[in-house]
């Protein structure tokens, strides 16, 4: 019988997508393969990804679209990388604070 949620009358959500790992701040996080970096990182309630070089403010996503650069992150090693527009992949190993700095307040 055909329901409102499918043919078999179960939902099938996001837990069905393929799934990968990425490591945050030291710690594994598993999220739907390919989605933004940014989407991931909101997903684990982390919302400040660095601080103002200047004034030392929180900063995280902002337009979602690459043009701001508040959600830059360390990727890989890889300083300045805009979260937003990065799509993960398996393995990634990304850092929310600057060199030397603890993981900001999540």
């Amino acid at each position: 019988m055909t329901t409102a949620q499918g043919r078999t009358g179960r939902h099938a959500g996001p837990s069905r997508a393929p799934q990968t790992e990425i490591v945050v701040d030291g710690d594994p996080v598993r999220a739907v393969d390919g989605i933004s970096l940014a989407a991931v990182l909101v997903g684990e309630r982390r919302w400040s990804l660095r601080r103002n070089p200047v004034g030392g403010d929180p900063r995280g996503p902002f337009c979602g679209m690459g043009v701001c650069f508040e959600c830059e992150v360390t990727v890989d090693g890889r300083p300045g990388v805009r979260a937003c527009i990065t799509r993960i992949y398996a393995g990634m190993r990304v850092e929310t604070a600057a060199e030397g700095e603890a993981p900001h307040d999540r």
